[in-house]
């Protein structure tokens, strides 16, 4: 099977923004196992700001856009010599894409991406993509990273996109307030009561949130991908949901 798994920041970082390291290794562990097993594997990685911030030991999320580029080109120096580091120990090689919404609008740089990450599957390689933040605009940034690798796996037919974050799955009202929310397990169809349910942005370090979740599951279910919301903080959900169990939110494109 051919999926992508996206990691949010909230995954990725402490509260400090400072890496998780634990939780890191284990996803680069089961993703290191998945692809052994014959699986074709894309990351989709945040984390690159939040981690520039803890960097630069900055106190807080900065406001500014130059600010956020710099501390954007710090933190993706620091997250794929970490990548690198760990998927090394597995012997699995990693190739960085950092791309914008306008790769995906202009017809050249859209087939050239579609052939790079061909040729880079075909070569065994697990590509890693993050937006390219050290440069993206209002006018052509995606915006966010859960709608970016919606984009991703449609654009490389993928099978499934596994969507990690800080939460189990898709609520019938958010968990963190509401104690009788319950978990929706399956979306078969994407109705107005549950677009409703999506919230505002995630964490203080991510730009998130189950809106955007939903608007990937959009893009996924009209392209014919099931997608997927899983808790990052547990790495082995993923055996569990390839092993066929119940875990998390499935939106059914079938």
């Amino acid at each position: 099977m051919r999926f992508v798994v996206k990691v949010g920041t909230s995954t990725l970082a402490h509260p400090t923004g400072c890496l998780h390291i634990r939780r890191v290794e284990a996803l680069c562990r089961v993703l290191s196992d998945l692809k052994n097993a014959g699986h074709e594997v894309i990351l989709v990685s945040s984390g690159a700001i939040g981690m520039g911030i803890g960097k630069l030991s900055l106190k807080e999320r900065p406001t500014d856009i130059p600010t956020k580029q710099a501390a954007a080109a710090v933190g993706q120096c620091e997250l794929m010599y970490t990548y690198d580091k760990l998927f090394q120990e597995y012997h699995h090689t990693v190739a960085q894409l950092l791309l914008t919404g306008s790769d995906f609008r202009h017809d050249d740089r859209y087939h050239n991406f579609q052939n790079t990450m061909r040729r880079l599957l075909e070569l065994g390689v697990l590509p890693i993509i993050n937006e390219n933040d050290t440069i993206a605009t209002d006018e052509i940034k995606v915006g966010d990273n859960d709608t970016l690798s919606a984009m991703v796996a449609v654009s490389v037919g993928a099978e499934r996109l596994i969507l990690m974050s800080d939460i189990d799955g898709l609520y019938t009202a958010d968990p963190r307030k509401d104690p009788n929310a319950k978990l929706i397990e399956r979306v078969n169809t994407l109705s107005e009561d549950i677009l409703a349910l999506g919230g505002g942005e995630g964490s203080s370090l991510g730009t998130g949130g189950m809106r955007t979740k939903l608007h990937a599951a959009e893009i996924c279910m009209k392209a014919g991908c099931d997608m997927v919301i899983l808790n990052g903080e547990a790495p082995t959900l993923l055996y569990d949901l390839f092993d066929g169990k119940a875990v998390g939110t499935l939106f059914c494109a079938k």
